[in-house]
């Protein structure tokens, strides 16, 4: 059983140790990331977890393991009460931004003497700093992501459009592992098996808060749109890696012919403020410093109008990563968090041109004691795919 291996035992110790330090009795885990994330599995049920003490699981189905002093099954939540005296606790975390009102509503009832708090907030907290198992995970799937990546120029056939490439991508992926889909942070956030974008749809404005948009389709207002793949035009492919339980997250530019002086120039920008920000990225560097210093060899090579877009500009430039594509912490001016040993981060400093499309690249890179390794060590500079 997962959560019995050192491994899990050490994130709920990691959850433990937060809820002491904020004086918080007990944390409820119900949505599927996060029990992934305490035991391993998705199930329908909860995780208890106590200030102090063994975590208790509370399963309804599927009912695949042994029950035993912490593994109960249980026909509807309100049990738990069986085996936990949910009266007498006078502070309780419920994930308060993952579940509907009337689920919040049901719990509360269980604990009814309780001041609540948001324990979506503090797992986030926690799940910055990854653990042994999850680094390993995370550099397994890595590999799986720059070998599909490797595949790219092979898949692309004249008179192809953005979305034909991006359907062969996607079948290299599921070929080689990838589970397709992609958990994202947030009720109003969602994409499918990542971006391709090309020519003016680069710069097309999206609803969700990504780097890059583009017009996507009515239904998934996000990505690739049809448009054909023409000589002049960049291809920027940013399919994420999810080969199993953890996403990674890689960039890479492609051309059709020859692009524009600029385009390349803006390459090598992004090229370089990777080279310069990532050598800053030590344990204890602000996020938003790491932004801001993106910002100043921006604004320094008068890049600032085609910065992480045009029309619409992102406001970061780059962001965590694990069980979802857009974990803390967040590369961004107002940010207040620090880097920490055992952070992933994705970092994706990019540039859209109008009528060529986007440039740059992006690489998920560990913070490690002394500084940061790139786990996405790939070819980055413009490949022209008419050129295979």
């Amino acid at each position: 059983m997962e959560f019995l291996q050192p491994d899990y035992r050490l994130r709920v110790a990691k959850l433990q140790s937060l809820l002491q330090r904020q004086g918080i009795e007990a944390l409820v885990v119900v949505s599927n990331v996060n029990l992934l994330y305490v035991c391993g599995e998705v199930f329908a049920g909860l995780a208890f977890i106590p200030r102090e003490g063994e975590a208790q699981f509370f399963i309804r189905r599927p009912q695949l393991h042994p029950e035993s002093a912490t593994v109960h099954y249980v026909r509807k939540i309100e049990q738990i009460a069986e085996h936990i005296d949910t009266a007498a606790l006078r502070s309780v975390a419920l994930e308060l931004d993952e579940q509907s009102y009337s689920d919040i509503q049901r719990q509360r009832k269980l604990f009814p003497k309780a001041e609540l708090h948001n324990a979506t907030a503090l797992l986030r907290e926690v799940r910055m700093v990854k653990t042994p198992l999850e680094l390993e995970q995370i550099r397994e799937g890595a590999r799986h992501h720059i070998a599909t990546y490797a595949t790219i120029p092979s898949l692309y056939r004249d008179g192809m459009t953005d979305r034909d490439l991006q359907i062969e991508i996607e079948r290299e992926m599921r070929r080689r592992g990838s589970i397709g889909i992609f958990r994202c942070f947030g009720s109003a956030m969602e994409i499918y098996m990542g971006s391709l974008l090309t020519g003016d749809n680069a710069g097309a404005p999206s609803p969700y808060d990504f780097a890059l948009g583009g017009a996507g389709s009515q239904a998934l207002p996000l990505g690739s749109n049809g448009t054909p793949l023409r000589e002049g035009q960049a291809v920027m492919v940013d399919m994420a890696g999810n080969y199993g339980v953890y996403c990674t997250d890689m960039t890479r530019t492609y051309s059709i012919g020859r692009l524009s002086d600029e385009a390349y120039r803006l390459h090598e920008l992004s090229l370089e403020i990777h080279r310069q920000v990532m050598q800053k990225a030590t344990p204890g560097t602000s996020c938003a410093d790491l932004y801001n210093e993106s910002l100043r060899m921006v604004e320094e090579a008068g890049a600032g109008p085609y910065f992480m877009g045009t029309e619409l500009q992102a406001q970061f430039v780059g962001h965590g990563l694990g069980l979802q594509i857009n974990e803390l912490p967040v590369l961004m001016g107002r940010s207040k968090d620090t880097l920490q040993p055992g952070m992933i981060i994705a970092f994706e400093p990019k540039f859209v041109l109008p009528h060529v499309g986007a440039v740059g690249i992006e690489n998920t890179y560990l913070v490690t004691e002394t500084g940061i390794e790139n786990l996405t060590p790939a070819p980055e500079e413009i490949i022209d795919l008419t050129q295979r």
